[in-house]
């Protein structure tokens, strides 16, 4: 079957125009042509996560691949994404690929190496960055190193990893976890026929390296330096990176992350690293020294917790509160946002379907501050709850008898065709979730404030309103959004009604003589 140039789709002229979204713009001095003013800065851009094996399929074999992800570049490009995030891609026993066997290899149901540094190419040609998942806490109990070390107690690998005695005290110490993000409550595994079991704070499948050798550290920035300089991408996602020490030794923690971007920033001075660390922010603050982006886990609760209650008044305190706890460790830290991502529930699913409350997040996403990542999918509504896989289904890019791409490699529960429309649908749909993406991120994208400006929660006396101010240079923007199902009329307070011209709005929110209008589920953006 003859793929579809969804490309061609992508270019609608009327989309925009439905939107209500105004750009600022600027007079090229010698044409007097206007041209739109670009304020989105790398790193603090919109990135967007990809599973590859969900994603898109171009050899027809059901599983997402390389190829396919590259043909919906220009998808992604007029989204207004400006970096790719890619979960793990190297070989691997498991689907998701983050028990690896080996750090320099392409797994093959996905493609080549070639096929790859082709991808990296053509998504820096449309500005796209390149990010990988860097998942270096363990390795696969399948990798080179741990088959050499589990046979053999004098094997040079035997120290790559973390070896107790069976009868050694720390390995009776089951039934209890050591964090939020691992549901195992079983960390000391055995070896069939030794008297010494491995650590793995995940699972038997993924022992933990041991960063205590030195050896291993040279390893791991050996492993760095190679996708970096002959892949060419541009930065990791470094996973589980609270646990390359054990949750008593967090300085260790730090410390390393420290002496890993040093030795990453020798080859690539820009090299952009973001960090997992499942905490609230006095816990993730001492990692910015090391790791200049982190993901705020803690500011996507509180915005599903208010979607969920009603009540926003609190959300940009909350931000504020956060970001100030990292910038008292680290002035100049990049702040990941997110709605939800590959370990959590789609936020679809937990706002029950409610497109208007989705659509009240991704505005919240993209107006308050940080360097903002789409979770493949969510532009399109899609939903899922765990298990992961059913939070990983497969990307609906048309109907099924005109999509080619569509993956196959697992039956959807729950981001089927009758619960989820597909993006060439979306497209023709100027109300759409995937148009109000699009224009909630060009709106983004096109605002140095939006983008990067300083944060000030207002009060406007309404528990239901999010209501904060944004500002950057000159520009100047007020945001109010209406997280409840009832309408509400808020007045503008005293000092800020100079804010009167309208740069967006959603769901027939307006400005009338001081006083915001603003119906259930949404939003107002005004400008000075």
């Amino acid at each position: 079957m003859k793929k579809r140039n969804l490309h061609q789709l992508l270019l609608i002229p009327a989309l925009y125009l439905a939107t209500g979204c105004s750009t600022p713009t600027v007079v090229d001095g010698e044409s007097g042509t206007k041209t739109e003013a670009k304020a989105s800065e790398w790193p603090r851009t919109v990135s967007y996560e990809i599973f590859v094996q969900s994603f898109c399929d171009s050899d027809n074999d059901g599983i997402g691949d390389i190829k396919g992800m590259t043909s919906r570049l220009d998808y992604l490009a007029e989204l207004g994404i400006e970096n790719i995030w890619l979960m793990p891609m190297s070989p691997s026993p498991s689907y998701h690929k983050y028990d690896v066997t080996d750090y320099t290899g392409i797994h093959p149901d996905y493609g080549t190496m070639e096929d790859f540094k082709a991808f990296v190419k053509e998504a820096h040609k449309r500005n796209i960055k390149v990010v990988i998942d860097l998942v270096v806490n363990h390795s696969s109990n399948q990798h080179p190193w741990f088959l050499e070390a589990a046979k053999d107690e004098k094997s040079p690998y035997r120290d790559y990893y973390v070896w107790a005695h069976k009868d050694d005290p720390q390995t009776k110490g089951e039934g209890k976890t050591t964090g939020d993000d691992s549901h195992n409550v079983q960390h000391w595994h055995e070896v069939p026929g030794s008297d010494y079991k491995y650590f793995g704070y995940f699972w038997g499948g993924m022992p933990d390296l041991n960063f205590d050798n030195p050896k291993v550290r040279q390893e791991v920035y050996k492993i760095g330096r190679y996708w970096l300089e002959e892949v060419g991408v541009d930065g990791f996602r470094l996973d589980a990176a609270r646990h390359i020490f054990p949750d008593d030794r967090p300085e260790d923690n730090h410390q390393f992350w420290q002496e890993f971007r040093a030795e990453m920033q020798q080859v690539k001075p820009d090299v952009y690293l973001v960090g997992e660390v499942w905490a609230e922010a006095d816990v993730v603050a001492p990692y910015t020294k090391g790791l200049p982006a982190l993901f705020n886990f803690e500011m996507s609760w509180k915005i599903l917790d208010a979607l969920k209650s009603g009540n926003g008044d609190s959300l940009a305190i909350h931000h504020d509160r956060i970001t100030n706890t990292y910038r008292q460790v680290t002035p100049d830290f990049v702040d990941a946002t997110i709605l939800s991502n590959h370990d959590q529930n789609r936020i679809m699913s937990e706002v029950n379907g409610d497109v208007n409350k989705a659509k009240v997040a991704a505005a919240l996403l993209f107006t308050l501050p940080g360097a903002p990542y789409v979770y493949y999918g969510e532009e399109i509504g899609m939903q899922g709850k765990k298990p992961d896989e059913q939070i990983r289904e497969p990307f609906l890019w048309d109907t099924k008898t005109n999509d080619a791409c569509r993956t196959t490699w697992l039956k959807p529960e729950y981001s089927t065709e009758q619960k989820v429309q597909p993006v060439a649908q979306q497209l023709q749909d100027p109300n759409s979730i995937l148009n109000h993406y699009k224009a909630y991120i060009r709106l983004r994208n096109n605002s140095k404030a939006l983008t990067l400006g300083e944060l000030e929660p207002v009060n406007v006396n309404n528990r239901a309103v999010s209501a904060f101010l944004r500002t950057q240079d000159a520009e100047s923007v007020l945001v109010l959004h209406n997280l409840s199902g009832s309408e509400v009329s808020v007045a503008i307070p005293a000092g800020l009604k100079e804010h009167t011209q309208l740069m967006h709005q959603h769901n027939g929110a307006s400005l009338n003589k001081g006083e915001a209008m603003m119906p259930p589920y949404s939003s107002l953006v005004l400008r000075k």
